[in-house]
């Protein structure tokens, strides 16, 4: 069945993506080291709950940065956190909250604008009313996905991306991978619904919610690494969670057929010799 695939379609988070956000660029304003503005980062996302702030912690973590103890922390309305350090106060958040503490330069704003367009998420920093700089996260693209990628369109067979996220983030993605991207307001089981009209479908995923797609899907095939519903709703299930091993699965079940075509072919050769 895997080797009738027409049309591979691939969950972006966790499939062609790592799955776990890490820091990308690390920009300091005019007179900051780039330790500073990592450091005030680090003191200010050690209290936070955002699944960004974990990127900024292993960042931190992995340069050795000194972990310093914030005092009156707030998590506030509009993307931002606020703390005391040293009698000094920290922001943090996104632009338009930051923009209401200091002032953000074009050249600023242009760097910014460059990163959202490579699917990365801004979070600036602010040391009273003075901007300490920009640190960018992003779902980064696991190394052998644009090589899978390019392998399953070198043997015929349609890829395309599935994701929630917002559409300049897929749009990002889709182009390091080298595939279409498609933003999924009306979810991912629905779209292979879709899909199944123009050819045989498998889908690739991990996560809970690709679970209707997989079992969807004319074939489901679930990451080893994935949540335990995505796996029980697969029917074929990658150990090594490398999206190298699709194409690898897909030239196997062909190889098979070949090979039990072959075996038909010449058992009913030697019959009709026989008879």
């Amino acid at each position: 069945e895997t080797g009738k695939m027409q049309i591979v379609a691939l969950d972006k988070t966790g499939t062609i993506t790592s799955g776990e956000p890490k820091v990308t660029d690390i920009i300091p304003a005019e007179g900051v080291s780039e330790e500073e503005l990592l450091q005030m980062a680090f003191a200010l996302e050690k209290k936070s709950e955002h699944p960004l702030a974990k990127a900024i912690l292993l960042e931190a973590e992995r340069q050795k940065v000194r972990a310093e103890e914030v005092s009156d922390f707030q998590a506030l309305p509009g993307n931002g956190l606020k703390a005391s350090l040293h009698g000094s106060r920290l922001f943090g958040g996104n632009m338009k909250f930051i923009s209401e503490i200091c002032k953000i330069s074009e050249k600023q704003k242009r760097q910014v604008e460059a990163l959202a367009e490579d699917g990365k998420t801004p979070l600036f920093f602010a040391k009273e009313d003075r901007l300490l700089g920009v640190i960018a996260v992003a779902d980064v693209i696991k190394e052998e996905s644009a090589r899978a990628v390019k392998e399953l369109q070198n043997m015929g067979i349609r890829v395309v991306m599935l994701t929630g996220d917002n559409e300049r983030t897929a749009r990002a993605i889709g182009r390091q991978a080298g595939v279409d991207a498609g933003v999924l307001p009306e979810g991912k089981e629905s779209v292979i619904r879709s899909l199944k009209e123009k050819g045989k479908v498998a889908m690739v995923g991990d996560g809970i919610n690709d679970a209707p797609a997989l079992t969807r899907a004319d074939m489901g095939i679930a990451i080893g690494a994935g949540t335990d519903i995505a796996i029980d709703a697969a029917d074929v299930v990658l150990m090594k969670s490398k999206l190298d091993d699709v194409p690898a699965a897909i030239r196997l079940s062909r190889a098979t057929l070949r090979n039990i075509h072959e075996n038909l072919f010449w058992a009913f050769f030697y019959n009709v010799i026989g008879i």
